[in-house]
């Protein structure tokens, strides 16, 4: 007798490969940004950048045990979208912030957190089989992108950031250049 669909969330659950714990990642993933998405609407370039990234963190998902559906042309688009965010919030990314601000901010680095999460279940992945390193360099450039854009909203709205200094790791200092 077939299980009546009701009961089941997601058809892979009870899987033991780590391709399911990528997928419901990716999944959390997904819903944040579209959550994002819902609190950047008076941010319209970053709203409709995160409503581009919904489905593209969904095609993440799939590429795994599905066809690899993530381009090196998206990827293209996504490092020129980092470009973009990067330039604009210039001299605000140089440190180690807080993940706070606007809520917009704050969900956002949800997001960069979840890809970085995702990132992380793609490599115990990769250890039971063989991921496209395509697959890596999107979602750790998907992590970056994200903590750019909740800066970028933090600066939107006149936020300024908060350095983080870790008494774990202590600042090393730049070298200087040798002339």
């Amino acid at each position: 007798m077939k299980k009546d669909i009701r009961y089941i969330c997601y058809p892979f659950m009870r899987e033991t490969p780590s391709t399911v714990d990528f997928e419901i990642r990716t999944d959390s993933l997904t819903t944040r940004i579209g959550l994002a998405a819902s609190l950047t609407k008076d941010v319209p370039k970053v709203y409709e950048d995160l409503m581009y990234l919904a489905p593209m963190a969904y095609h993440l998902n799939g590429s795994v045990r599905g066809k690899v559906a993530i381009t090196e042309g998206d990827l293209q688009f996504l490092s020129d979208m980092y470009d973009f965010y990067v330039e604009e919030v210039k001299g605000r990314v140089d440190i180690f912030v807080l993940p706070q601000g606007t809520t917009a901010a704050c969900e956002l680095h949800v997001c960069r957190s979840e890809a970085k999460k995702s990132v992380r279940a793609l490599h115990k992945v990769s250890l039971e089989r063989e991921v496209p390193e395509i697959l890596f360099d999107y979602a750790q450039l998907l992590a970056n992108v994200l903590f750019a854009m909740a800066v970028y909203v933090n600066k939107h709205h006149a936020v300024e950031e908060i350095q983080f200094v870790s008494k774990s790791y202590p600042m090393r200092k730049k070298k200087q250049m040798e002339e």
